[in-house]
């Protein structure tokens, strides 16, 4: 169990206190409803795991390439990926300028690698905090964010992010004491669970602060390509043409269907990227050169990126339709999740427990997405994960039972 220190003031920039469940949510779920049997036959809405085809040129190229299964990869990425993901990052961000592949992208074993190993490279690279080092995370987070900031050994600033602030944290709630000692600002957008999008407006005023400040933003876009109107802007665009302060994490798992292919990358502040290409050489395994290769086609394909986004389209026209207005559903703008309002239904444990009890659904208390503030508030209690990540006629069964079960 990890213990965080917590700033010695109440507000909304706080870490949690001592007593926290540092588990992962999924072993959490698993104690909630052992021994449980489902009321139905099972279907799985808990891992955010895309289950979509794999593009037909994976295959293909993966055999093309068998044969470099026998040589130790680069950590820092052949040639070729390096090309094709900065390719694709300056069409895709409709930058003045595409990252340098020499110098401005690395190849991640997916991103959450990257995102973990990020705030430790992060710690080395930035100059001493005056206090103790911090790094802010939104409430609820994907665990790799703070697990990367404890093993930094950062303190750990939980930033709320509710209805209220339209699920991203408030940044006119932080303060220039907690500004100054912060190391990294993680940042989702979509964000996990709720599907918020951060707007060019917001992601300029972000690097703004950390330039001014002297930290960086890790802009953790995984689910940038999925989207149910406009498309997200990104980290990229709002630092200009020199990345300085930022780094975008981004990953074939979502956009590619590819989860277990483990192949993402980091591109942003050259200084950042080649301590960081330091610290992977001697801490990270290698990514395996067929799946770079696999990688180089990946993102030089979109007809499968927008297939992709058109299934994930018609689950959410379905939930517009079974689930309507009821628990606070709205469309999400991004992202594959629903983020259900379950309080007049006991809270995200209890809403959880009933549904696969009764309804065989298994969902995410939103509690285990999310840490308490010092004022004892969780900001996921009253909600439940929902990953759309079915074909369409089991998403369409599993909300059936969801609207049948909570009523």
């Amino acid at each position: 169990m990890i213990s965080v220190v917590r700033e010695p003031k109440t507000g909304p920039e706080t870490s949690s206190g001592p007593a926290v469940d540092a588990r992962s949510p999924f072993a959490r779920l698993a104690e909630l409803i052992a021994g449980v049997p489902p009321g139905k036959p099972a279907i799985d809405l808990g891992v955010g795991e895309p289950k979509h085809p794999v593009p037909d040129f994976v295959a293909p190229v993966m055999a093309a390439r068998i044969n470099d299964f026998g040589r130790y990869p680069r950590n820092e990425g052949t040639p070729e990926f390096r090309a094709a993901a900065a390719a694709w990052a300056g069409r895709r961000y409709a930058l003045s300028r595409a990252p340098d592949p020499n110098g401005e992208v690395i190849v991640l074993n997916g991103s959450r690698e990257g995102l973990f190993l990020g705030a430790i490279a992060a710690r080395r690279y930035l100059p001493p905090r005056p206090g103790r080092p911090a790094i802010l995370v939104p409430n609820p987070f994907y665990a790799a964010y703070s697990a990367g900031a404890v093993a930094a050994d950062c303190e750990v600033i939980y930033l709320p992010t509710t209805r209220e602030t339209g699920f991203l944290p408030d940044l006119d709630a932080l303060t220039p004491a907690t500004l100054a000692r912060t190391v990294a600002f993680y940042l989702a957008s979509p964000s996990n669970p709720q599907g918020a999008v951060a707007d060019l407006g917001y992601l300029k005023r972000v690097t703004e602060m950390a330039r001014r400040h002297g930290f960086l933003v890790f802009s953790d876009e995984c689910y940038s390509e999925i989207y149910t109107t406009a498309q997200p802007a990104g980290i990229l665009q709002a630092a200009g043409a020199d990345f300085e302060n930022v780094a975008l994490f981004q990953s074939l798992s979502k956009r590619s269907n590819l989860p277990g292919l483990r192949v993402g990358f980091a591109a942003g502040d050259r200084r950042f990227i080649q301590r960081f290409l330091e610290l992977r050489s001697v801490a990270a395994p290698q990514v395996p050169i067929p799946a770079q290769h696999v990688a180089v086609a990946a993102y030089g394909d979109e007809a499968h990126v927008e297939a992709n986004r058109d299934l994930y389209r018609l689950k959410f026209d379905l939930a517009d339709q079974i689930v309507a207005d009821r628990y606070g559903y709205r469309r999400p703008a991004g992202g594959f999740f629903l983020w259900l309002d379950v309080s007049a239904h006991g809270g995200s444990e209890v809403a959880a427990a009933r549904l696969w009890r009764e309804g065989g659904v298994r969902v995410l208390p939103g509690r285990y997405c999310a840490r308490e503030q010092l004022d004892g508030s969780n900001p996921g209690a009253d909600y439940i994960r929902v990953a759309m990540v079915h074909g369409a006629e089991t998403t369409a069964e599993a909300l059936h039972r969801i609207v049948a079960v909570l009523g």
